[in-house]
């Protein structure tokens, strides 16, 4: 485990303390039934009492809610849920695509991106289901509830989401993907993994996040094309299908994207329908959404 050690190393962090963990877990909860109800009522454009009220919060208590937890108004959210905005995250996204493929970068949104460097594991040891793996793994709390960071010798095997009371659950779906490695808890040992993926001021490109990519050749790719879209941005299944020389191949590509194993890094909640919709997500369209909502403040803030 020298690799992720000497990572792990390289990062400055500070234990998070009970009581920020419980906060963390408590704001992203109000997020969460927030952003229920904004979804299902925002053609009626609700006012900030109505929101607040299903949020079980006060009106101020959610304007800095969301301030605090997004550097967004509950209002500019609510327009980032709209079909409007996500055809606009849409638009012109091949050219997007096409200039990230080119330049091996993911565009100009890079400057405000997670930076990370990858590795696939070789299809000999994906067909094993992992044996002799040794992964270890860690309850951490983040803007989009408790994360399950899952570590590699190589780097960062798993990322999944879980809502209160649902850990274990969380947990053995992402355990099913690997049957034969050997998992071991040990959150303080990834803890600075969580840090890095949450704290954009660690997010530097002389530090990139070692990922490794554990799936079909096909899987891989259509992973690997996730991690070029820029934050801000989406693509399409098509547009995804297109890139990797299979145009046909939709359905594929959006059975591939529901199996990333790595959440929020490998960015599967950029790909959208091709109307602009936002499409199931493998830890719950809540928390898709949150996520657009939560790079939309990061890169307006940038």
């Amino acid at each position: 485990m020298m690799n992720l050690a000497r990572d792990l190393a390289m990062t400055e962090h500070r234990p998070i303390k009970p009581g920020q963990r419980d906060a963390a877990l408590r704001d992203y909860d109000s997020v969460r039934r927030a952003i229920g109800f904004m979804h299902s009522q925002w053609r009626g454009q609700p006012n900030i009492e109505a929101v607040a009220d299903a949020a079980s919060v006060t009106p101020d208590e959610l304007h800095h809610l969301f301030r605090r937890w997004a550097g967004l108004t509950p209002k500019a959210f609510m327009q980032a849920l709209t079909l409007d905005h996500a055809k606009h995250l849409l638009r012109d996204s091949a050219s997007v695509l096409d200039a990230a493929l080119d330049s091996g970068l993911s565009g100009p949104g890079r400057l405000h991106d997670l930076f990370v460097t990858h590795e696939a594991m070789s299809p000999g040891e994906w067909k094993t289901g992992g044996a002799g793996m040794g992964l270890r793994y860690g309850f951490h709390p983040s803007p989009f509830g408790t994360a399950i960071v899952i570590a590699s010798d190589r780097g960062l095997a798993g990322l999944a989401f879980s809502d209160p009371g649902d850990e274990q659950r969380a947990f053995a779906d992402m355990s099913r993907r690997w049957p034969a490695a050997t998992l071991i808890e040990d959150t303080p040992g990834t803890a600075g993994l969580a840090q890095r993926i949450f704290d954009s001021k660690l997010w530097r490109p002389d530090q990139p996040l070692r990922v490794v990519l554990i799936g079909t050749d096909f899987e891989v790719r259509v992973w690997e094309t996730l991690l070029k879209i820029p934050m801000g941005r989406a693509v399409s299944y098509s547009d995804i299908a297109c890139k990797i020389d299979n145009p046909k191949a939709s359905r594929a590509v959006g059975a591939a994207v529901g199996k990333n194993p790595i959440s929020f890094v490998v960015p599967c909640h950029r790909a959208l329908g091709k109307s602009g919709a936002l499409t199931g997500y493998h830890w719950g369209i809540t928390r898709k959404q949150a996520m657009i909502g939560w790079e939309a403040g990061q890169v307006g803030a940038n």
